[in-house]
């Protein structure tokens, strides 16, 4: 049968994947109890429809940091795309621009920043790890700036790797002919190659482990790019990061892969979204899987919704067509859900659909 849902494709996905690759792609972090947390939060979180509205003509058009997309959901930042299909992030950006949306690129992507750009007609953001040597990090700034990206996405939330004991217990690794693309110039574009996971030595040698709010402050003097920053789950470093003069923040968990018994992204959303109180943008992710998910999440403050495995599994289904079809399966959920639960507009969206009246 042709796949109807976004659980559909994870099922076509695993049947053409490698055991290797699927786990990396699936996996979650130790016992995998955020992972499961993210879905189960929504699937505990009720909607209390609105009636009698008239919801004949309805709109999805939504703007996050002052770019117009055609619907609050992004592509969040995943790796290696290369390992799901041979066109990787080339072809995750097409479908994103064909579906008038932001694609967040990663900085571990198999494509160059500059090729995936140019493969979009819509934007693409650049989600930033920062290296221990600080002017590998400043020189990709600005190659990903010159490239045409609209945003840099810092991940603050991975000073060191979780513990992901699928990737150890199958050594993960990178096939001949797929590299870290990105850091190629620098020679950091191979994974290591070791009893246990590639991408955990990557880490431990390469990345940043004294990450801090005074790289913050440094990002800001390098860019004039908005900034993001991707990891935050309590409401303190919310207004930090409001103090700390950036545009957004993503509430993330990194897909449950980081610290095993983190909240789940929807229960840490309310308390963030009042703690920054409209000032800068609120975004989410972690176990975004139907329509009905993307309602919920704004309702509780979010301006936009980021995907990030539904969009792995349409690569690895089909490609590009793939990827296309996954994000217009949710956005037809949502602009269902949306006329179930009487929105004619995003802007509709609000607490009041968690909570009778």
């Amino acid at each position: 049968m042709e796949p109807i849902s976004v659980f559909d494709f994870e099922e076509v996905a695993r049947e053409r994947l490698a055991t290797m690759v699927y786990d990396y792609y699936r996996s979650g972090a130790a016992d995998e109890i955020t992972l499961r947390r993210n879905r189960e939060a929504f699937d505990s979180t009720r909607l209390y429809p609105r009636v009698l509205i008239d919801v004949e003509s309805r709109s999805l058009t939504s703007t996050v940091l002052g770019q117009s997309c055609s619907m609050p959901i992004l592509v969040a930042p995943t790796a290696f795309h290369g390992l799901a299909h041979p066109d990787a992030e080339a072809a995750t950006a097409a479908a994103a621009g064909e579906a008038g949306t932001i694609m967040v690129l990663s900085s571990l992507s198999n494509t160059a920043v500059e090729d995936v750009v140019a493969a979009s007609s819509g934007s693409v953001w650049f989600q930033l790890y920062v290296y221990k040597d600080r002017g590998v990090t400043a020189e990709l700034v600005r190659r990903v700036e010159e490239a045409g990206c609209r945003a840099l996405v810092l991940t603050v939330d991975a000073p060191v790797l979780g513990t992901r004991e699928r990737d150890e217990r199958n050594r993960f690794h990178l096939p001949a002919g797929l590299s870290v693309r990105n850091l190629a110039s620098a020679g950091f574009d191979p994974l290591p190659e070791t009893g246990g996971s590639g991408l955990a030595s990557y880490f431990q040698s390469l990345l940043a482990a004294d990450l801090s709010w005074k790289d913050v402050e440094w990002l800001r003097s390098l860019t004039s790019l908005p900034i993001v920053l991707k990891g935050i789950v309590r409401r303190d470093d919310a207004r930090r990061a409001v103090d700390a003069g950036v545009h957004g923040l993503v509430v993330s968990n990194h897909g449950g892969r980081q610290l095993d018994s983190a909240p789940a992204t929807l229960e840490a959303l309310s308390g963030i979204s009042e703690a920054v109180d409209e000032r800068i943008t609120v975004l989410m992710d972690g176990g975004v899987r139907r329509g009905t998910d993307v309602v919920k999440a704004l309702a509780r403050g979010a301006s936009g919704v980021l995907v990030g495995r539904p969009v792995l599994w349409g690569l690895a289904a089909d490609g590009r067509a793939g990827v296309a079809q996954v994000l217009s399966i949710l956005r037809r959920e949502l602009d269902h859900a949306m006329a179930l639960c009487g929105c004619a507009s995003v802007a509709e969206i609000n607490g009041d659909l968690l909570h009778p009246g």
